[in-house]
């Protein structure tokens, strides 16, 4: 492994974040967090599963605009979020196994209590069979690098079928997470709790999912040049003007069912207090003006405007899933939660790691370019 900057930092954040999980497992939760009875969850299932399964969004969204409808010119950005959506979904278990207390239960809701009316009997099933159908979507590109000619051929023809269940499982458990805070209608405030915050949750990631598209690849191009054809680079930015086209709609969309929501709830007089003022920061600020940017990007053809945007876009994202499990969660608790640094720490050791694989995956499959042996693999 060379010596550079990314190396060195890398591996002291994985170093520190590695160090604070073994005092996790053999100290105990409350030795690293600042967790307790009446805050039993932060951070790391704040950020590192909500967050991590939204930003995940993108595989869906991109394999059902190639396989579904046919939108072939997206190949170019098709393996790349399909391996951006595969890390997400599979660091999130693994920052979910430090957050629970008694990780080696994790199978519990799938195979032993079977509740089948329960939120999480449906997330825990979904996310371990959609991690499954991401493997399946990517193993083209695993077999391509290890040149096994019979099981590509056998995993290309059922690449259309995993499509479907990944569609049909994603709308599923992005919609039940937002369905999780139902059952916890006194504790999320009431701006950010809501009959359709399912559907909220699921409008989002598809907005999400495109947005962390353009800003993966962006990066990637840019980062991996040398895996990228040069005559990609003018197509990755009709790519990224379409992408930028359809999260404007999105956002749009997303805007009046916030706007439905509080009709709906009839919140409007929250809007006056502190949190109201970060509420209107969050729609305005994170939804209303980036579905106005990515509009004008689009239509003069502003490359840089149109990435920026979808940066601005996936922050957005992160800040309304953090008001609704920790900073809007529990509002009323005598003691206010704040994560520790060491919470801080792993989370970005998960992320640090999370870099890490991506970079080696592309760096040796076929992820960026077209394998020679392999016409039309991307």
């Amino acid at each position: 492994m060379k010596i550079t900057p990314f190396n060195i930092i890398a591996g002291i954040l994985l170093i520190v974040g590695f160090i604070i999980i073994v005092f996790r497992f053999s100290l105990g939760l409350g030795a690293v967090t600042n967790l307790n009875q009446e805050n039993p969850w932060g951070l790391w299932i704040g950020f590192d599963v909500l967050c991590g399964v939204t930003l995940a969004a993108g595989g869906y969204v991109i394999a059902s605009a190639v396989h579904l409808f046919g939108l072939k010119d997206y190949r170019i950005v098709l393996r790349s979020a399909i391996l951006t959506g595969f890390l997400g979904y599979f660091f999130v278990v693994v920052g979910l196994m430090f957050d629970l207390g008694r990780p080696w239960r994790l199978p519990y809701p799938m195979f032993v209590s079977l509740g089948a009316q329960s939120v999480m009997f449906l997330v825990a099933w979904h996310v371990a069979l959609y991690l499954t159908v991401q493997f399946l979507e990517f193993s083209p590109a695993v077999f391509e690098w290890i040149n096994w000619k019979t099981a590509h051929k056998w995993a290309s023809r059922i690449l259309a079928g995993a499509c479907i269940a990944g569609v049909i499982l994603s709308t599923l458990h992005q919609s039940a997470l937002g369905a999780l805070f139902l059952l916890a209608p006194t504790k999320v405030h009431p701006l950010w709790y809501s009959p359709l915050i399912p559907i909220f949750f699921f409008v989002s990631s598809i907005i999400a999912g495109l947005s962390m598209v353009i800003f993966e690849s962006t990066l990637s191009h840019r980062i991996f040049k040398n895996q990228v054809d040069p005559a990609q680079h003018e197509q990755l930015n009709r790519v990224t003007l379409g992408l930028g086209r359809a999260a404007s709609v999105g956002l749009l969309c997303y805007f009046f069912l916030k706007l439905v929501g509080l009709a709906h709830d009839g919140t409007w007089d929250l809007l006056g207090t502190p949190m109201g003022t970060w509420f209107l920061v969050e729609i305005l600020i994170f939804v209303l003006l980036p579905c106005f940017l990515f509009a004008w990007g689009v239509r003069n053809k502003n490359m840089s405007l149109v990435r920026f945007t979808a940066l601005l876009t996936v922050i957005g994202i992160v800040i309304n899933r953090l008001n609704i499990s920790v900073i809007g969660f529990n509002i009323d608790a005598t003691e206010r939660y704040f994560p520790s640094w060491m919470e801080f720490a792993v989370t970005i050791a998960i992320v640090t790691l999370g870099l890490v694989t991506f970079r080696w995956i592309v760096n040796r499959m076929p992820v960026l370019r077209e394998h020679p042996e392999y016409e039309e693999a991307l």
